[in-house]
């Protein structure tokens, strides 16, 4: 069986901001959002509208967050 990718359950109120310090805090902080968002469309693109109609993108404590890339295709299959 192949190892799974790297991922973890997120903790209440963490932002893409507190995951990428405290899972890929050797990179900018940037590229370390950019690279949890890409990582992590299913969360991403999730859009909240809050009662004041500003838009959102909630991580949710039952989110599971990829904290690595996806490993690459095998030419095998």
């Amino acid at each position: 069986m192949e190892p799974l990718r790297q991922s973890i359950l997120p903790k209440p109120n963490d932002t893409w901001e507190s995951i990428a310090a405290r899972n890929l805090g050797q990179l900018n902080q940037d590229v370390a959002i950019a690279q949890l968002q890409s990582w992590n469309l299913h969360i991403f693109a999730r859009r909240v509208l809050t009662e004041d109609g500003e838009l959102q993108q909630p991580i949710l404590p039952s989110d599971i967050v990829f904290i690595e890339p996806p490993k690459p295709a095998d030419p095998a299959d």
